[in-house]
């Protein structure tokens, strides 16, 4: 008996710590979703990042291929279809299942603007934002609307978009998100395994949507509001 006791004291000390070992290795461990990982991303050092102008301080960094977005403390990929969240730029993904409520204010053109220079036809005077700048920084910046009301993005003589334009646009590109070839797919995907839950419930239980299961809060540092001090372009 006694020898029984310490075997399962040791499966459960072994289990306890190999779980949070896989979370921080970027291992999927969500409950009842078994879906891959975007691939990773090769950082010669921590991005440096700029806000996109008529958005809710929503940052990115464009020097990579792929799409990486910072907003409301969480860095964000979106991956064949699939939304994934992270408190870290280069580990620790998640499965988010559903569009971020920011996506559909980001001009899908936004790259092309960068690379002139240019927002609708203003001068774009972006500034790149050093990781830990933004780290200290981002939430006093998003409560003062830093980027907004004083910065104006960084776009010369620009007002930011009427509400209803704004509006309109926001309903455009989701039409034009939900046509993408991989979203469908994966919107096929999620419909197959509600449709699949559903059979294997006992007659007579409720009813209930899947649920995937959310990173767990960790600790942040505090924040301190400051101008951020990136070096500028096109002056």
């Amino acid at each position: 008996m006694k020898k029984l006791f310490i075997g399962i004291s040791l499966l459960v000390f072994l289990i306890a710590v190999s779980i949070p070992t896989m979370a921080r290795a970027g291992v999927n461990i969500n409950i009842g979703i078994s879906l891959p990982l975007p691939p990773p991303i090769v950082f010669s050092g921590p991005p440096a990042v700029i806000v996109i102008p008529d958005t809710n301080d929503v940052y990115v960094d464009p020097d990579l291929e792929v799409d990486l977005f910072f907003w409301s403390g969480w860095w964000w990929r979106l991956w064949e279809g699939r939304w994934y969240r992270s408190y870290y730029y280069d580990h620790g993904w998640r499965y988010y299942d559903r569009v971020p409520s920011f996506y559909f204010d980001v001009d899908p053109n936004w790259r092309g603007y960068y690379r002139n220079n240019d927002w609708h036809g203003h001068p774009w005077y972006f500034q790149r934002i050093p990781n830990r700048d933004l780290n200290r920084n981002w939430r006093g910046w998003h409560k003062d609307k830093y980027w907004q009301r004083h910065e104006t993005w960084g776009v010369r003589n620009y007002q930011p978009r009427p509400q209803l334009q704004m509006k309109q646009q926001r309903q455009q590109r989701q039409q034009e998100y939900r046509q993408r070839p991989e979203v469908l797919q994966h919107q096929q995907w999620r419909q197959q395994q509600q449709r699949q839950r559903q059979v294997q419930k006992p007659q007579g239980q409720q009813q209930r949507q899947p649920q995937v299961q959310k990173p767990q809060k960790q600790q942040r540092p505090q924040q301190q509001h400051s101008q951020p001090q990136g070096q500028q372009r096109g002056r």
